[in-house]
């Protein structure tokens, strides 16, 4: 557990939507393709049209691409707060993009991604309750992955959430 600290904070300080492997296709689009429901058709330099999309968050479909945010599971800002201010600009950029655990992005509906902006657990949860330990594994595995740190009041809502679920294991392999 440790206190955290927003200061000298820029989005801009996280690189984010490269195109990593120089398919074509930046993060994003990655990230919609690979979570497609129904898959989209993709043209030219990754141009993205039709498919259907399950946003976890208030399990809703969507059947426009342009209507998703693809949320950082642990918010940029929240990220920064928790350790990643120490980072190189590299490494934050790597996290920004983090392809490397399908639980670090999500494609979401952007009415609830832009409802989350940068709180963490103790602050904002899924619409739907049967979401909820979905989020906290994928929070916890995002926040240990990247050894970031965790706030007292982020501890207990995390804590309180998982005395509801099973004692399932919970793997994942470092990143940094």
């Amino acid at each position: 557990m440790a206190a955290e600290d927003r200061t000298g904070y820029e989005r801009t300080a996280f690189k984010h939507w490269v195109d990593a492997d120089a398919d074509g296709c930046n993060t994003r689009a990655e990230v919609l393709l690979a979570e497609a429901i129904e898959p989209p058709a993709v043209t030219g330099r990754c141009t993205i049209s039709g498919g259907i999309w399950h946003s976890y968050y208030d399990n809703s479909d969507v059947q426009d691409a342009r209507t998703l945010d693809i949320d950082h599971m642990v918010p940029l800002a929240e990220a920064w707060d928790s350790g990643a201010s120490t980072w190189s600009a590299q490494e934050r950029q790597d996290y920004a993009n983090d392809l490397g655990d399908t639980r670090s992005l999500a494609a979401v509906s952007a009415r609830e991604n832009r409802s989350k902006a940068d709180q963490d657990p103790n602050q904002w949860l899924p619409t739907d309750p049967g979401a909820l330990r979905r989020y906290i594994e994928e929070w916890t595995v995002v926040k240990s992955r990247w050894g970031l740190s965790a706030d007292p009041g982020e501890v207990t809502a995390l804590t309180d959430l998982a005395d509801s679920c099973h004692d399932a294991p919970i793997t994942y392999t470092p990143a940094r």
